[in-house]
């Protein structure tokens, strides 16, 4: 995997905004071990990088599904998702081994989780 952590954005050719190490993401610790990793990005607000991310199908409903964790904690407990922070808001990405989908998806842009 490339050092830089822009490396996604350039290969998409879109302009990187990648959240400051103290905004938090919405993170479902319990389901990491799970394949898929998803992740979307809705628009940031007040101290959240507007990323949310979790292992296995869809995501839980549940209002304790997701946790808050700073983005400066994702390099131990889930390095994977480093490469595609940075992906503006409007963007999902779906990795497993030997495969990653990333797309944009307009719907994100409407409402914040």
């Amino acid at each position: 995997m490339e050092n830089n952590p822009n490396w996604v954005c350039q290969r998409l050719g879109v302009f990187p905004q990648a959240p400051a190490p103290t905004d938090k993401v919405g993170i479902a610790l319990h389901t990491l071990h799970l394949q898929p990793l998803n992740g979307l990005r809705h628009a940031p607000e007040a101290g959240t990088s507007g990323w949310y991310i979790w292992g296995g199908g869809e995501p839980g409903t549940g209002a304790d599904f997701f946790v808050p964790m700073h983005v400066s904690h994702l390099d131990q407990r889930c390095p994977t998702v480093l490469a595609y922070l940075a992906l503006p808001p409007g963007f999902r990405f779906l990795v497993a081994p030997g495969h990653e989908d990333i797309w944009f998806d307009d719907s994100l842009l409407g409402s914040s989780r």
